[in-house]
């Protein structure tokens, strides 16, 4: 059975830190894109970043470069997400994506999300 448990989110002042975890369960972790979204009350899903699973090339948008870092640990079969200089506009639910093929079928997994709310 596929998991994929977020935690780690939270209320921050701005300007605050949070650091989200994703663990996973049930495919090979190491083979699969490792992706993190956000959905904003009224506003459609967004691609905050994506790993790929070996190499290549990390992706962030444009709003959380620089402040965001996306990470991954193969042996825990578990990817991160560091958030640094928190902005109200950077509240909204985080989800865990992972993304790969399995018996040539397209896999596309989602974790059930985690809140982040940033305010003073």
């Amino acid at each position: 059975q596929v998991q994929l448990v977020e935690s780690g989110g939270g209320l921050v002042q701005p300007g605050g830190s949070l650091r989200l975890s994703c663990a996973t369960s049930g495919f090979t972790f190491s083979t699969y894109t490792m992706r993190w979204y956000r959905q904003a009350p009224g506003k459609e899903r967004e691609l905050v970043a994506s790993m790929p699973s070996t190499g290549g090339i990390i992706n962030y948008v444009d709003s959380v470069k620089g402040r965001f870092t996306i990470s991954r640990d193969n042996a825990k079969n578990t990817v991160y997400l560091q958030m640094n200089s928190l902005k109200p506009e950077d509240t909204a639910v985080y989800y865990c994506n992972a993304f790969g093929y399995s018996l040539g079928v397209v896999r596309n997994y989602w974790g059930q999300g985690t809140q982040v709310t940033v305010s003073s």
